[in-house]
Parts: structure tokens; C-alpha cells; sequence
């Protein structure tokens, strides 16, 4: 059996020119469901801290036209937070935690926007959007993650290590593994959670192959100021593509650059 290495480090660095790509989102307890039983993919969209971030949720038909229009925010591990609701002929109606100052939305028959004019550290977390009518209310989702949000990176020192994968012979089983390195203070290991992705090419998405929940038993304390949290995965039959991993601890999301996988024949 061989190893693959990863290396925990920022979101963005994995995300391609169009800055959204597909990853699975199982953080939030408000869905009170089990990670083993979710099966929920939502874009990611990354933003340079300071830039504006605009969110859209487009329906078929002429869906929105009468219905109104909730946006939330949800911040991983809380419930949703209203921002605003939209209704025909009405101005927007922004909840008691955001302002009109910060954001703007609208709505046409099939298409609604929601637009953060400056985003700040806070801003990061989950949007969704939601029809509602009295038949069905609909919903669609977006994680914001956003660069250089010194907020999340000051909490965690990435573990960097990299070693190159050989190649592999048809059917071989292989260990994927990662590390995080915290301050034992800002580490929630009796909430985390362990993400295995792979992806077949440089351009298609990652796609779950495995979900970890509950891993606090894999960390342990290196001395009175710091934690690490070591995390491995066999896998039966190797595929030729890239092997990422991604923690989710204390509300926030790590994932590894990636580590390539080559089959022979």
C-alpha cells in the first residue's frame, strides 16, 4: 500500500478563472440531518476581501413574478439569518442585521440578485434564496468564501507537506492523508468534520467520495499551545485524477491543494 500527502492551505488556491467550482456542504446544523445521509452539492463563490460579491438565483418560468423572494444568510453552525424579502411593487424589506447601505437586491419573473457593495470578514458564510408560495417554497444556495480574510487565516497554522505521488498499477489501494495545526484554544475538535475529494481533471469538478463526520478523536494535543489533527483515508482501487481533503472545524473550512494520482496502462 502506498501514501498520498496533502497539504491543507486556502480554498482559493484550488478554484479555476470563473471562481466557482462544486463542493459539498455539510457544515450547517441547522439541516439537522447526518453527514451520512446529505448528499447536497452548492457552488462556492470567492471573492477578494473589500470586492463586491453578488449572489443570483435564477428559476424557471416566469416563477418570481408574484411570489415573493427571501435572501439568508448562514453563518456554519448557526441558523438562518434573514437579510431581506421582495415583493412585487414593494421596495426591498431588509431584516434587522443588514442594511441597504451594505447591499442591494432585486427581482424580475425569473431571476433574483442579491449584491454585497464591500464585503468584510464577517460577510463570509452560506447565502440561500427561496420562492415562496402556497403550494412549495424552493430553495438555492452559495457559499462565499473570500481571499485574504485574515479572520479565518489567524486562527489556523497550515501544515504544508507535499510529497509526489508515484504511479500506480490498475486496482492498487492507496492512504490518503492531511493534518491541520491549531491553537488548542481555537480549535473545535468536537465539531469536525473530514471531506475526501477527487477530481478526473484539471477542469471538472471535484466530486465527494467520502465524508468523515465527527473525527475529534484523531486530534491531539504537541504542547500547551498547540493542537494537530492527522487524518487518513484508504482507498480500495485507485483512479487516475487529483485527491483532495477538507476540514471543516469551528465554522470554517480548510482544503488541500491536491495531490495527482496516475494509474499505468
Amino acid at each position: 500500500m502506498s501514501t498520498i500527502h496533502l497539504r491543507l492551505t486556502h480554498l482559493h488556491e484550488l478554484l479555476t478563472s470563473s471562481a466557482i467550482f462544486f463542493i459539498l456542504i455539510l457544515l450547517f446544523k441547522f439541516c439537522r440531518t447526518s453527514f451520512q445521509n446529505v448528499d447536497m452539492l452548492v457552488p462556492v463563490k470567492t471573492v477578494a476581501l473589500g470586492e463586491p460579491a453578488t449572489f443570483t438565483c435564477q428559476f424557471p418560468g416566469n416563477k418570481l413574478s408574484n411570489n415573493e423572494v427571501q435572501w439568508y444568510k448562514q453563518t456554519t453552525g448557526d441558523t438562518l439569518a434573514l437579510i431581506v424579502k421582495l415583493r412585487k411593487h414593494a421596495d426591498p424589506a431588509f431584516g434587522q442585521e443588514f442594511s441597504s447601505s451594505r447591499m442591494t437586491a432585486s427581482k424580475n419573473e425569473t431571476v433574483s440578485r442579491l449584491t454585497i457593495l464591500r464585503t468584510v470578514p464577517e460577510d463570509e458564510g452560506m447565502y440561500h434564496c427561496a420562492t415562496i408560495d402556497w403550494a412549495e417554497n424552493e430553495w438555492q444556495g452559495t457559499y462565499l468564501y473570500l481571499k485574504e480574510n485574515a479572520e479565518r487565516t489567524s486562527k489556523h497554522t497550515i501544515v504544508q507537506q507535499l510529497t509526489a505521488a508515484d504511479s500506480h498499477l490498475p486496482g492498487d489501494s492507496v492512504t490518503l492523508q492531511c493534518s491541520v495545526l491549531s491553537n488548542s484554544d481555537k480549535m473545535c475538535p468536537e465539531d469536525l468534520s473530514v471531506f475526501w475529494f477527487r477530481a478526473r481533471s484539471h477542469n471538472s469538478h471535484p466530486h465527494i467520495i467520502y465524508v468523515d463526520g465527527n473525527k475529534h478523536d484523531d486530534c491531539n494535543k504537541r504542547n500547551d499551545s498547540q493542537r494537530r489533527c492527522a487524518f487518513s483515508k484508504d482507498i480500495s482501487s485507485i483512479d487516475n485524477g487529483t485527491y483532495y481533503c477538507a476540514v471543516a472545524t469551528c465554522g470554517e473550512i480548510f482544503i488541500g491543494n491536491g495531490t495527482k494520482a496516475k494509474v499505468q496502462g
